[in-house]
């Protein structure tokens, strides 16, 4: 695979600054207009049949292709140094397209445990009862253990590392290696890391997908997901899932991923920095048996971390030192600087509890298999004052 030349930090902080300060040549307008359009008209017949012949890159209908979603698409392709982006109405459309283009009936895929809930029912229910494609879960995270649950009819190994669930890693191109032989297709959930922080491709990965809600949209007020790859598969998806089953991004919410987009950099850099602090400080407290952030020294898979990540951002998980459900809930509901919601990666810091929804949304059998205790507790380290963040911690823990 052959992507664009990588930029470095000074360079995509400078890119997205300058480049779409440019976008707007008619007027000059710092910030990129939005074609508020369903449909284009052309001149005559021979330009709309031309228009046909060059679907991916002409606009004549929104559904296919918007000139605000395209910019926004091209900006994505070269922070992932990927030869194409297509942006999706959401994360998970991004992820099921991105697997129904990869599989058929009869094929397996092999899975990280601990996925982001919604997709992990799609693996485990939605595509085993409605598409004939069967699923297995893996949980220890070495190498071998996925060549190892991989069989003939194995098509996809899908990866997301770290895990939203558990916040362990996989070793990206180790895997890519040990099944390069193989026609398998890896699909690398990026959306923890941001291309900034890593780059599934560069390690071998055939598709990498965010959902562009969290870090890169940034300010918790879009919905959107995009798939990065090489221009001939994204091209593939473009013309069969992403138009037949058209789930497409809206010119206002691309516009508003291109608002959070140029403040990325600075944006990342804080929130690894507060992540860190308040991680710290979380696995020195006698209240909490257990921390789960790659960027620290105490996660077992740090090394793997460093070698594959040039640093972190700031969702990470803690195990409160009780399972008793009435303590958790005092210390849930004591919160107050903490939002108590399911998304993350915006200014505002937020706290979940996976349990919450995972025993709903997922079977009992697969509850079981996640992993997931009622101690377990999930956070965003948003935009804040860390120490602020700690007090809030500190007050909520002595209520346990």
């Amino acid at each position: 695979m052959s992507f664009s030349e990588d930029l470095s930090d000074a360079e995509i902080a400078t890119y997205l600054a300058r480049y779409l300060g440019r976008a707007d040549q008619v007027f000059g307008a710092a910030a990129p207009p939005i074609y508020q359009t369903s449909t284009h008209t052309f001149e005559n017949w021979d330009a709309l049949s031309n228009a046909f012949d060059d679907r991916i890159n002409t606009p004549f209908y929104g559904r296919q292709l918007n000139p605000t979603v395209q910019l926004a698409e091209q900006v994505l392709a070269r922070l992932a140094g990927a030869e194409r982006a297509r942006l999706f109405g959401s994360g998970m459309a991004a992820i099921t397209a991105a697997l129904l283009a990869s599989l058929k009936t009869g094929d397996h895929l092999v899975a990280v445990n601990g996925i982001y809930g919604p997709a992990g029912r799609f693996l485990s229910s939605w595509l085993p009862q409605k598409a004939g494609v069967t699923t297995s879960f893996v949980s220890a995270m070495d190498c071998d253990a996925f060549v190892q649950a991989c069989t003939s009819r194995t098509r996809v190994i899908y990866l997301e590392t770290p895990s939203s669930g558990h916040f362990e890693l996989q070793d990206i191109a180790g895997i890519a290696e040990a099944v390069k032989d193989r026609d398998i297709r890896i699909i690398v959930d990026n959306t923890w890391a941001t291309p900034l922080r890593q780059r599934p491709l560069a390690l071998g990965a055939h598709l990498e997908i965010h959902s562009a809600s969290k870090y890169l949209g940034g300010h918790s007020d879009l919905i959107a997901g995009v798939l990065l790859g090489n221009a001939e598969l994204i091209e593939a998806i473009t013309n069969d899932e992403a138009e037949l089953l058209g789930a497409r991004l809206a010119p206002q919410d691309a516009w508003l991923l291109l608002r959070g987009l140029r403040t990325l950099p600075l944006r990342l850099d804080a929130h690894e920095r507060n992540g860190l602090i308040v991680a710290e400080w979380l696995a020195a407290h006698a209240k909490v048996s257990r921390v789960s952030h790659p960027g620290l020294a105490s996660h077992p898979q740090h090394e793997l971390a460093k070698r594959q990540m040039s640093g972190s951002s700031s969702l990470f998980s803690f195990a409160l030192a009780s399972e008793d459900l009435a303590a958790v809930k005092r210390f849930f509901n004591a919160l107050q600087l903490f939002g108590r919601g399911v998304s993350w990666g915006g200014h505002e810091s937020l706290i979940f509890a996976p349990a919450i929804s995972a025993i709903k949304e997922q079977s009992a059998e697969r509850f079981k298999a996640m992993g997931f205790s009622i101690s377990d507790m999930r956070i965003s380290v948003g935009l804040e004052h860390p120490e602020d963040l700690i007090a809030d911690l500190e007050q909520a823990l002595q209520a346990l």
